[in-house]
């Protein structure tokens, strides 16, 4: 054999052995045809324009059923936030810890851990004001020395700003880091009542209140105060000095803003079960739940609150054997940096699966035919579809568990992107192939 040969040959052996060492390492996730869904995916008129992956794999077998482009990167959208509810059920207990704090003579200082529940309409009242008010012989002092995270995550739009789906992030949130703004017969209702002087006269082409960028003063034109029925909730721009007056202004007392290093020996209030928090974030796609929850897991890990110390920390800790390696940026997925791929995405949900029982992880996903954001589609039968799914321009994708008509529990994760329409022709897409599934298998 001459040196070309022999060099030939062994360059070939090399590409063997590395591709069998590929397809070992991630056997349960390997390349499966089924001609009826490729045809699916194939011949469809909506999905024709975008990048889609499906991973269907059994629960029982650890085998995948169906797999296309399932080790390729995928704008995940919300299905982060099951990313974030791994973090939470490894890293919180039955509580949300509230605050931190430490009685110092006749004074009581206290650190937020980023609790999202504080006064949030959506929740009950909490342990927490009643602790506050109890406390209120003393001097109270607020420190954020423990908040080093910006307002705003990393690639969200500027230009959503005023999106009550944005709020900001604090290390004391209250009210959802939300102004309510309600119309009913004319008469106006603001909460909470600090924000009621804040409001001015806006241009009268305007169809919502709009909040000035960098501070709080809102603009409100007349055909909006005169409505009959009008409702909108608009983020607020957080800082110290604005959680200081909340907290006043909710309190009726005094409180001191401080730059206090947090103490190590702090005790730690709790307040609200968690499983009511995680079911709305999941549900209802809450994306201020989510990115305060994975804030307030780094706050019980750390003395740091910041979401990239809180994932860094959480991949490291329990995510080192995940398929793929995730670019994971926020708690929600309101960032395009988020990128995952489909058996990633199935990891994550073999690895839920084995956490906790199914009953409790079912009721926190959305439900097709009955809850969350998937009431609306799957209807007519009996639930078959336990999932999360994601919206944003351009991206649809739902990642969850189907059970088939057989009988058999399937992991699934069906993304994408890159589509140039709306979204709701693609959810029905999603929808049948996923519902042909079901009947199939």
């Amino acid at each position: 054999m001459n040196a070309y040969l022999k060099n030939l040959f062994i360059l070939f052996l090399s590409l063997s052995l590395f591709s069998a060492c590929v397809s070992q390492k991630n056997p349960r996730y390997a390349e499966v045809e089924n001609p009826k869904i490729s045809a699916m995916l194939d011949t469809s008129a909506i999905l024709k324009n975008s990048f889609s992956g499906l991973l269907l794999y059994d629960l029982e077998t650890k085998k995948s059923v169906y797999s296309r482009y399932a080790d390729r990167h995928f704008i995940p959208a919300s299905n982060t936030k099951l990313y974030t509810l791994f973090a939470c059920l490894n890293v919180l207990g039955d509580s949300i810890p509230a605050l931190k704090y430490v009685i110092r003579n006749d004074s009581m200082i206290f650190w937020g851990t980023g609790d999202p529940t504080f006064l949030h309409s959506e929740f009950t009242a909490s342990k927490t004001l009643d602790f506050l008010r109890e406390n209120s012989d003393k001097k109270l002092y607020f420190s954020d020395a423990n908040f080093t995270n910006k307002a705003l995550g990393s690639g969200w739009m500027w230009d959503d700003y005023n999106g009550q789906y944005q709020p900001e992030l604090s290390p004391f949130p209250m009210y959802g880091n939300i102004v309510r703004f309600r119309v009913k017969d004319s008469d106006v209702s603001i909460e909470p009542p600090i924000f009621e002087n804040t409001f001015f006269q806006g241009k009268e082409s305007q169809r919502e209140v709009i909040r000035l960028v960098n501070d709080n003063r809102f603009l409100v034109n007349q055909e909006i105060l005169e409505s009959a029925d009008y409702e909108q909730d608009i983020p607020f721009k957080t800082s110290a000095n604005l959680t200081k007056q909340l907290l006043i202004d909710t309190l009726k007392q005094n409180v001191n803003l401080s730059r206090i290093a947090i103490d190590p020996n702090a005790k730690t209030l709790y307040s609200l079960p968690v499983d009511t928090v995680y079911r709305r974030m999941m549900q209802v796609s809450d994306n201020m739940l989510a990115e305060h929850l994975l804030l307030l897991c780094g706050a019980t890990l750390t003395d740091t609150i910041n979401t990239q110390k809180t994932i860094d920390l959480i991949t490291e800790k329990y995510l080192q054997d995940l398929p793929d390696a995730p670019n994971w940026v926020d708690g929600s997925g309101l960032s395009r940096y988020n990128l995952f791929t489909p058996r990633t995405n199935v990891k994550l949900l073999e690895k839920l699966h084995d956490m906790i029982p199914e009953e409790r992880l079912f009721s926190f996903m959305s439900i097709g035919g009955k809850a969350g954001t998937l009431q609306r589609m799957y209807k007519d039968r009996e639930p078959f579809i336990f999932a999360k799914s994601g919206t944003v321009s351009g991206v649809y994708n739902q990642t969850g568990y189907l059970k088939t008509k057989s009988g058999k529990t399937f992991l699934f994760s069906f993304m994408n992107n890159n589509f140039n329409s709306y979204a709701s022709p693609v959810r029905k897409e999603v929808e049948r192939i996923l519902t042909w599934v079901h009947e199939n298998y």
